[in-house]
């Protein structure tokens, strides 16, 4: 029986040429992994049938096709982290730097209000006071801490999802997945914030406070000389609690949106799905994930904001100026569109590269628990 032919790849080399195997044949993944039986399924026999009446045992001769990856990712190893990590750096630095200027028109319209009244009046005032270079003020601080945050957010959202899910044991891991996803994320944006934290600060500053430096490499010397190194993070607490509801949602709400969308609105199961559609699941469920995450996290958002920009600045001080209200919903909508298209990319760009790895994408199941003897 040949390879089916949606598991066959396009290739300059005529097909007679060469049979591509399945995945696990290759060692590109583990076959044996539960995470990936229940995820997909592949059949491939190398003897024929008259072979076998024969008791003749015919080994293939395939010439792999020169786009397939002949490395060899076990679903939770070190190398799987590893991937999963590196996802997290591309997701998320690329992603927060392209959004710069909506995140810049944003803090602004959190810190001064009466001059930054609108989305378009603040690209306006943008323009006109600092010129189009001024749109991308602070992209290196943005770009190297929200890698550093991607790459803990991802990578130990992957590990502690499967490490919480051996501790509850196989049954309660598959009926209390929701909060496996809860706590995975939690415990990883608590670790990611700490990476984060430095390079936000000086972020803040610097597209908030125009003249106070040019980007990370005057900024951070200037801020640590004025405030000293534990001011960098003054905005720790704050950031915790925007970020950890913020990915608390994302994760577990992306999780549960996929799932839905797999069991409701596509008839197809998600392994007999096109790579190219389930990349778009991902951006879809990444998506409207991200509006939720938004409205969770918006208050801190703007006390981080706040602190962050004020020398000596206290939450109570943030509350009393922005008052309940302006916290809720002062800059909202922007942000709604940022993080929406933010998060839905950051999916997409994760799952895009787990796809060129050779792993599956995220999604539809609580992973495997670890049996118990």
């Amino acid at each position: 029986m040949a390879v089916s032919d949606k598991f066959q790849r396009a290739s300059l080399i005529p097909s007679f040429v060469y049979s591509p195997p399945s995945l696990s044949s290759r060692g590109l993944i583990d076959a044996e992994s539960p995470f990936l039986m229940s995820s997909a399924s592949f059949s491939h026999s190398s003897v024929s049938s008259s072979a076998r009446n024969e008791g003749i045992v015919k080994k293939d001769f395939a010439i792999p096709a020169p786009n397939e990856p002949t490395g060899k990712i076990k679903m939770f190893s070190p190398a799987y982290y590893a991937a999963c990590t590196a996802g997290g750096i591309f997701s998320c630095g690329l992603t927060h730097m392209a959004v710069t200027p909506l995140d810049l028109v944003k803090c602004n319209m959190q810190i001064a209000p009466a001059k930054y009244k609108g989305i378009t009046s603040g690209f306006g005032v943008l323009l006109k006071e600092q010129g189009a270079r001024g749109f991308f003020r602070g992209w290196v601080p943005t770009l190297l801490g929200y890698s550093a945050q991607g790459a803990c957010k991802f990578g130990f959202y992957e590990f502690f999802k499967k490490y919480y899910s051996d501790i509850a044991g196989p049954e309660y891991a598959a009926k209390y997945k929701t909060l496996i996803y809860l706590a995975g994320s939690a415990s990883a944006e608590f670790i990611a914030d700490v990476a984060l934290c430095p390079f936000e600060a000086v972020k803040v500053r610097v597209q908030t406070q125009p003249g106070f430096a040019r980007g990370i490499s005057d900024g951070l010397p200037k801020f640590i000389k004025a405030e000293g190194p534990l001011g960098l993070y003054k905005g720790l607490v704050p950031l915790w609690g925007r970020q950890i509801p913020y990915t608390m949602m994302k994760f577990a709400s992306f999780e549960t949106i996929v799932e839905s969308l797999y069991k409701y609105a596509i008839p197809t199961p998600k392994e007999q799905c096109s790579k190219s559609l389930q990349l778009g699941v991902s951006f879809a469920g990444g998506y409207v994930a991200g509006i939720f995450c938004a409205i969770v996290s918006h208050p801190a958002d703007n006390l981080v904001s706040f602190l962050n920009n004020a020398k000596g600045a206290t939450v109570g001080d943030a509350v009393k100026n922005l008052g309940l209200w302006g916290l809720f919903t002062r800059g909202l909508p922007l942000r709604i569109v940022m993080i929406g298209t933010l998060t839905g990319a950051q999916w997409g760009i994760y799952d895009a590269f787990k796809v060129f790895v050779g792993l599956p994408t995220t999604g539809g199941a609580a992973p495997p628990a670890r049996a118990k003897a």
